[in-house]
C-alpha cells in the first residue's frame, strides 16, 4: 500500500535516508528515524546505487486520473449545500440519482449514480438522512410542553418521603 503523502513530501523523506546510510547507520534503523519499512530502506539504497539521485523520484501515482477537477469539485460542494428545490425538484433530499444528475447537466461529465458515493464520500461528505416530521408539527406548543409541562410530569406530585412511610404503617 502507498504510504501517505504527495509524492514529492516522499521523495523529501528518501533523501535523509540515503545520507543516514552513507554515514553507516543499518537499514533497521533508518527505517525506524524516517517512518519506513526495513525493505523500503534497502530498495531506496539499491535505487540509489544504480541510478543516483534520480533513483530517489517520485514516480506518478497510477490509475486514471480524475474526472472532476478540484475547481468542480468545489463548484458541486456548492450547489450541494443548496436546497435541491432551487434545482427544480419537488423535495428537499439530494439522492445520488439526483447528484449524477446535476454533475452531468452543469459540469458535462457522466458519472453512474453507484460512482457518486464514492465522489461524495472522497469530497468528506457522508450520508444524512432528513429529520421525518409531521407538517402539522407546532414548534410554539412543544417548546412550552418541554419548558412547563414536562417538568411537572417528571417531578410527580410532592409527597414526603416520611409521611408516606408513616401512612403505610398506620393502614398496616
Amino acid at each position: 500500500m502507498r504510504p501517505q503523502g504527495t509524492p514529492q513530501q516522499l521523495e523529501k523523506r528518501r533523501l535523509p535516508a540515503i545520507r543516514l546510510l552513507k554515514e553507516g547507520k543499518r537499514p533497521a534503523v533508518v527505517a525506524r528515524w524516517v517512518g519506513a519499512s526495513k525493505s523500503s530502506v534497502s530498495r531506496w539504497r539499491e535505487m540509489y546505487r544504480k541510478q543516483g539521485r534520480n533513483g530517489l523520484r517520485s514516480k506518478p501515482i497510477p490509475g486514471r486520473p480524475p474526472r472532476l477537477s478540484k475547481a468542480q469539485k468545489a463548484k458541486l460542494a456548492s450547489w450541494l449545500l443548496q436546497s435541491p428545490l432551487t434545482y427544480g425538484y419537488t423535495t428537499d433530499i439530494w439522492t445520488l440519482k439526483r447528484v449524477a444528475r446535476l454533475i452531468e447537466d452543469r459540469l458535462h461529465v457522466h458519472y453512474h449514480p453507484c460512482y457518486v458515493w464514492r465522489l461524495l464520500t472522497g469530497m468528506d461528505w457522508s450520508c444524512q438522512k432528513p429529520r421525518k416530521r409531521a407538517r402539522e408539527r407546532n414548534e410554539q406548543a412543544i417548546a412550552h410542553w418541554r419548558r412547563y409541562v414536562w417538568p411537572q410530569i417528571k417531578r410527580g406530585p410532592h409527597v414526603e418521603p416520611l409521611a408516606w412511610y408513616s401512612s403505610m404503617k398506620a393502614d398496616s
